[in-house]
């Protein structure tokens, strides 16, 4: 599965990371069923899966409105991938 992944374009231009690298990874570990090593490798996987989950039940789901559940998942999500970003640059 790793030869199908795709490379940071920002690693390959920058040098450095971008906030969203390891998600790729990330996801393959979790259809792995490794996944304490999906969330060392992107803490934010969980609150994304959760995001699109949250976001197709909105689009899909015309009976309810999700909208806040949608942005508070998504304002949670960019917190935390701010925060492991920040995090991984300082080390």
């Amino acid at each position: 599965m790793k030869e199908y992944m795709l490379p940071c374009m920002n690693k390959s231009l920058f040098g450095f990371d971008c906030p969203g690298c390891g998600m790729q990874r990330s996801i393959a570990l979790l259809l792995d069923g490794q996944f304490t090593k999906a969330f060392y490798m992107f803490p934010a996987i969980y609150t994304t899966l959760l995001f699109v989950g949250l976001l197709v039940l909105h689009l899909t789901d015309k009976s309810r409105n999700y909208t806040k559940f949608v942005v508070w998942s998504a304002i949670i999500n960019g917190a935390i991938i701010i925060i492991s970003y920040i995090y991984k640059i300082t080390l």
